[in-house]
């Protein structure tokens, strides 16, 4: 019994050091303020910042709960073991032994949290999926790992948004912007960024000839219009225009969409996901000071390589999974080379895995 209540003292002591690096009691302050907030008579005045409130207090929670749970169950299990350590009783020692099994074993998923220690981790996320070259494949491939994503995001409990989204004439799409929230949804996600390559005989092909697509996917935290990107009314280039729908039929009787061009940087953003022209602008300039933060990042990132005398890794040009369905079945990351060949559960949202490999990959490459 000594041994196994030794385990159990390490196990909480996991469980404490891993609170501490992921500052489970600095959110717990955060969480009290979010509840004050929350308990005020005039908190629905705005429903917008309600909203982003509760969720916030939401995720804290879940986060706080899981790791306080864990060790109140270690505890237990402690006092059990120290009470029954004088008894010779196999059945309660086999009880207690595959408590731990199971205790350690959810510390184990708890872990992965550890991994989330970048700054924006913790960040809602924009994705944005297009059709690289491969035709009307690309296209049907753009749409399957949409899907791929929506899946993902389904099972992990997370709210999907879809920004933006082009169908394509013949089959899938021909571009997607989509915002994904939950607790550590970029943390997750941003293992995504880059381009994504398809090998299989193609549906479209009469002749089953097999065939390459690629889409790009460029994954960017959401950033809070806080000053520290900075807008000029002079920059921006907006135009409105219907919304469409299938095979670009317009959708709407009114101008509601809103597209927005940067014109120093070029970069273009749309939205047509609200009925509403002011609110489409409003979420078209999230987008867009989520992609100018991002090219700020970027720019620096370069920089601090540079300097290091480094090419860097990770731009979103690079190719970084290859999905083969024909003439055999394989998923491969091409960054941390994780793979496996149950490309039915990856396409189906079954990610984990691949995120859990790239995090590793960057934690272990960080200071190369």
């Amino acid at each position: 019994m000594e041994n196994l209540i030794k385990k159990l003292n390490d196990l909480r002591e996991k469980v404490l050091q891993a609170k501490e690096v992921l500052n489970i009691e600095r959110k717990k302050v955060r969480l009290a303020d979010l509840n004050f907030l929350i308990s005020q008579d005039d908190f629905w005045g705005d429903n917008e910042r309600a909203i982003k409130i509760s969720q916030e207090a939401e995720d804290l929670r879940t986060e706080i709960n899981r790791f306080e749970e864990l060790e109140s169950e270690i505890r237990e299990m402690e006092e059990l073991a120290s009470l029954s350590g004088e008894y010779q009783d196999d059945s309660v020692y086999d009880e207690i032994n595959n408590k731990f099994k199971e205790l350690e074993i959810k510390f184990r998923k708890l872990e992965f949290f550890l991994l989330f220690s970048a700054e924006h981790d913790n960040s809602n996320v924009i994705i944005s999926i297009h059709a690289g070259t491969g035709g009307v494949d690309a296209q049907d491939w753009a749409q399957m790992l949409e899907r791929m994503y929506l899946r993902f995001a389904e099972k992990k409990d997370f709210k999907v948004e879809v920004l933006d989204r082009v169908t394509a004439n013949e089959a899938g799409i021909k571009n997607s912007t989509l915002k994904i929230s939950g607790l550590y949804a970029y943390g997750y996600l941003k293992s995504e960024n880059g381009v994504h390559r398809l090998v299989r005989i193609s549906p479209f092909d009469a002749e089953k000839m097999r065939h390459t697509s690629f889409a790009g996917v460029e994954v960017i935290p959401e950033v809070k219009d806080d000053g520290l990107v900075k807008i000029e009314d002079n920059d921006l280039r907006i135009d409105v225009f219907r919304s469409s729908g299938p095979g670009g039929q317009s959708v709407n009787t009114t101008d509601s969409a809103v597209r927005i061009v940067h014109i120093p940087t070029n970069i273009s953003v749309s939205c047509q996901s609200e009925r509403s022209q002011h609110q489409n602008k409003e979420r078209a300039m999230g987008i867009l000071r989520a992609k100018l933060y991002k090219l700020q990042e970027d720019e620096k990132d370069k920089i601090n390589k540079e300097i290091k005398g480094s090419a860097g890794q990770g731009t979103w040009g690079k190719q970084i999974r290859s999905y083969v369905f024909q003439p055999y079945q394989m998923v491969k990351d091409h960054r941390s080379n994780f793979s496996t060949s149950d490309i039915e559960s990856v396409m189906d949202g079954e990610l984990d895995q691949f995120m859990e490999a790239y995090l590793s990959f960057i934690l272990r490459n960080k200071n190369k």
